[in-house]
Order: structure tokens, then C-alpha cells, then sequence
């Protein structure tokens, strides 16, 4: 063998390496970037910004329309808790529903303002709390956790946003409070 088919082997032998080399870096950029892409996703459909919970909720490989209903049906249930919704409790639970994160031009906002119209269905929160059962038995303690006291945390905004008389008083009803402990209660 030649020099020079030593030099074209060994060229054509190192292209190779690199090229199955270049090709695995490539994929792992796909796959990170994917993984991105659906975390901002379930962001934006939930308002959820823990990082590490929705690391865990893409690798549960929940679907945007699912995690905006298990975050938004909290918010309805307790706005609704005592029966009716007036103009003042309707404008601050929006403004609690974007200071935790979700934006009035996201899809899921404008289905919480229609939520806020008119009640939702009766069986919605059974629902709710069967998933939520479920979803539970897959996660780790920490992550269930997390979970949780977002979306706990979020209701309990919307119960505080209204309520008490001229700043005197409880800030939460007792029919907000009752739906409050019914949502805990749903986590095992």
C-alpha cells in the first residue's frame, strides 16, 4: 500500500469516526432541544415553573391540555366553592391567576374566564381527584410534593384574592376552605 492510500484510508477512516461521532452529538442536541420544547409547553399550559417538577411531568409524558386542567380545575373549583362569582372576585382571581403564571393571551386563561362564567361541570372535581390519586401512585415523594404545593398554593391565592370586609375578617370562606381541604385531601 502506497502512501497516499495510507493517507485516503486513514482520511476516510477518521471522516467515519467523526461523522457516527457528529451524528450522536447531533441526536443529543435533538433530544435536548425536544425536551425543551414540550417543558415550555407544560409551562405555558400550567403556569408551572419549577424546573424540576416539570422535568418529572415531560418524563410522565403528560400531554399540555392535561396539565392545564390539572391546574386550572383547583382555581375553578375554589372560585366557584361558594356558589356564584361577582364582578370584583372575577377580576382578582384573574390577576391570582396571572401572578402565578398564566398569561392572558394563553389558551388556558381564557378557558379559566369561561370557567368563571359560567360553573363547570358537576363531576369535574371527582375527576380531578381520581387523577390525582393516580398521577400520585407514580411519583416520587419529593415530586408529589412539589406538585402539590403548587397547585395548592395557587388555590389558596385565588381563596385569599377576595374575601374579608374592609380588610377585617378571614380572607378565605368557609365554603373556599372546605373546598381547599377536599383538594389536599385528594393527594395520598
Amino acid at each position: 500500500m502506497s502512501r497516499d492510500q495510507l493517507g485516503d484510508s486513514a482520511k476516510a477512516m477518521e471522516e467515519s469516526f467523526f461523522a457516527k461521532q457528529n451524528e450522536a452529538l447531533r441526536q443529543t442536541l435533538r433530544e435536548s432541544e425536544e425536551l425543551q420544547t414540550r417543558k415550555q409547553a407544560l409551562s405555558v399550559a400550567s403556569g408551572i415553573t419549577d424546573d424540576s417538577l416539570l422535568d418529572k411531568l415531560v418524563a410522565l409524558k403528560l400531554q399540555g391540555g392535561t396539565l392545564a386542567a390539572l391546574a386550572l380545575i383547583p382555581l375553578v373549583a375554589v372560585a366557584w366553592a361558594d356558589g356564584r362569582i361577582d364582578k370584583e372576585e372575577r377580576t382578582a382571581i384573574l390577576s391570582a391567576a396571572e401572578e402565578a403564571g398564566l398569561r392572558k393571551d394563553n389558551a388556558n386563561y381564557q378557558l379559566l374566564e369561561q370557567w368563571l362564567a359560567a360553573p363547570p361541570p358537576l363531576d369535574m372535581l371527582i375527576k380531578w381527584k381520581a387523577y390525582i390519586q393516580a398521577l400520585s401512585a407514580t411519583l416520587n415523594d419529593e415530586t408529589k410534593q412539589a406538585l402539590k404545593s403548587t397547585l395548592l398554593g395557587r388555590a389558596r391565592a385565588i381563596a385569599g384574592a377576595t374575601g374579608g370586609f374592609l380588610g377585617i375578617g378571614s380572607r378565605v370562606s368557609k365554603a373556599e376552605e372546605t373546598v381547599l381541604v377536599e383538594l389536599e385531601r385528594a393527594f395520598p
